[in-house]
Order: C-alpha cells, then structure tokens, then sequence
C-alpha cells in the first residue's frame, strides 16, 4: 500500500503558476496535485498530441475553481468539490484558479508530460 500527500509527491511541470505533481501510487497508477491559475488553456501545450488534445484518461476530484474541459463532443464545466472521469481527448481550460487530485495510467501521462515540458523548452 502507499500514501502520498502533497508536499511528498515531487514537482514533473512548473511554469506561469501552474504546478503538476506527479507521481506512482500502485497498480500502474500515478497521483498529481495540480494547480492551474486562471486562465491557464493547456490547447497550446497538446499541441502535436492526436488530436492537439491530451490522449490520457484521469480520475479525480476538483478541490477549488472551476475547468471547460474541451472535447471533441463538445465542452463541459466542471467546478469545485465534484469528481470527475475525462476520457482520452480532451482540452482543459481554467476559468478560476483551480486544483484537482488525480490518478491516471503512469506510462500515458508521462508521455503527456514530457511532450508538455517539450513544448514549453
């Protein structure tokens, strides 16, 4: 069994405010803590994913703000103390400083990850 809080989990992408900490928690599963200031549109850092979109399915639950989660469906809001599952495909944008706890599959969101820290480089 493992536990991880916060301050344990190391810091995988940094910059403008936002914060993603990442790390394996078991069964091929990483925790992030995530915070994304206002305004922050992940669009422009998924570009050159399939889809321009990120292709890594999270579970989570949204601590504070509020997310437009772009898909290829259409958008969806999400806001403060609700759980969520986003499917393979999506965009998120911030419309309030937001944080979120998520678990994903380890190997797609480091693939997601480095490809977002390529981006910025």
């Amino acid at each position: 069994m493992t536990a991880a809080t916060r301050n344990d989990v190391p810091v995988a992408l940094e910059g403008d405010g936002v914060e993603v900490r990442n790390m394996p928690i078991g069964g091929d599963m990483s925790v992030s803590y995530i915070s994304l200031p206002r305004g922050t549109d992940m669009g422009p850092a998924l570009k050159g994913l399939p889809d321009d979109a990120c292709q890594c399915p999270h579970w989570g639950y949204l601590l504070k703000g509020r997310i437009r989660m772009s898909t290829a469906s259409g958008e969806e809001e999400y806001e403060a103390g609700q759980a969520y599952y986003w499917a393979p495909g999506h965009v998120p944008l911030a419309l309030e400083d937001s944080e979120l706890v998520e678990f994903s599959p380890t190997d797609e969101f480091k693939q997601v990850i480095e490809h977002v820290v390529a981006q910025s480089g």
